[in-house]
């Protein structure tokens, strides 16, 4: 994290300053389009974004990249105290763990409401024994905590225009448009982990079940029934974003790039499926890097303009 971004931010102290570091090196890894759209908030916004998605992303590594020989019930163990300690020292204010120093602090100065947390500790114990979801109503249990959760954490870095709570709704459903995203790209690698994040009653009415898309996985081809399925579950992420586009218009009108090129980019990988054939087997889809670019480079110009005209509370 560059000095200039942990200057404006206002955090001093050798310690939390490469907390903060350590966040945004995870963010700069694992999260490329995230970090990407990043670049176009405030200086002062960075960190604390980077910090969410640094213990986010923490967490979840908890569930799904164990040390070599964890058993389920270990996993489920670590997972637990890792959950107790957060919240107990969210209510000191302080850890000795660079990655939740950083978050700690970002709550704190942001005021975010700790039953996000919970929320979000609630849907990565489901990944420790849910392997797959009857209904849209149980996915949706596990996409509020697992990602509407972290798109109401960042709306108070990205600032509003309207009152937060109107905000809100807009914001918790971007976070799930990407979550869905997320999962139509990645049918694959969830099979490998003996998950399918896609409503079963909704595959089932056009056909498909989980042995089918195992046999899509393990021959890296696609049949007409499973074209059909994923066609329709993208049509129904198309209908999310299009509930949370409203919502750019809510925030601070320097954040609004920022959000404005991930929605694009993040919509752009449900384009590349259906390029694809809706082949999600046979390759993960991704945006080609020179639209990365062209997004960013137009969201730059904007989020300058639009910080000049005014400056991010």
């Amino acid at each position: 994290m560059t000095r200039r971004e942990l200057d404006a931010a206002g955090i001093t102290g050798a310690g939390l300053r490469l907390a903060y570091q350590r966040c945004r090196e995870l963010n700069a890894r694992h999260g490329r389009t995230y970090f990407l759209a990043t670049r176009m908030l405030a200086p002062a916004q960075r960190p604390a974004v980077h910090a969410l998605y640094g213990f986010a992303r923490w967490v979840d590594d908890v569930v799904d990249e164990p040390e070599p020989g964890a058993t389920p019930e270990s996993i489920a163990a670590t997972l637990h105290a890792v959950e107790d300690r957060f919240f107990a020292e969210l209510s000191t204010g302080h850890s000795e763990d660079p990655v939740r120093a950083a978050v700690l602090d970002t709550v704190s100065r942001y005021a975010i409401d700790e039953e996000h947390f919970r929320a979000f500790f609630a849907s990565m114990r489901m990944d420790l024994t849910v392997t797959g979801y009857p209904t849209r109503a149980a996915l949706d249990e596990y996409v509020h905590g697992s990602a509407e959760v972290i798109g109401l954490q960042v709306l108070p870095v990205l600032g509003t225009v309207v009152p937060r709570a109107e905000a809100a709704p807009r914001a918790a459903a971007l976070g799930k448009a990407f979550q869905l995203t997320n999962f139509l790209r990645d049918v694959a690698e969830d099979l490998e982990r003996g998950r399918v994040y896609l409503p079963a009653d909704e595959l089932a009415a056009d056909g498909v079940d989980r042995d089918r898309l195992g046999w899509c996985a393990r021959t890296r081809r696609i049949d007409p029934a499973v074209r059909r399925a994923l066609a329709a579950q993208i049509a129904s992420t198309r209908r999310t974003y299009a509930e949370a586009r409203p919502g750019i218009a809510m925030l601070h009108p320097a954040s609004r790039p920022c959000v404005e090129t991930a929605f694009v980019l993040y919509g752009g990988i449900l384009d590349r499926i259906e390029a694809a054939g809706y082949n999600v087997f046979a390759g993960r889809a991704r945006v080609p890097k020179h639209r990365r670019l062209l997004a960013a480079c137009d969201a730059l110009v904007r989020a300058q303009w639009a910080r000049r005209r005014q400056a991010v509370a």
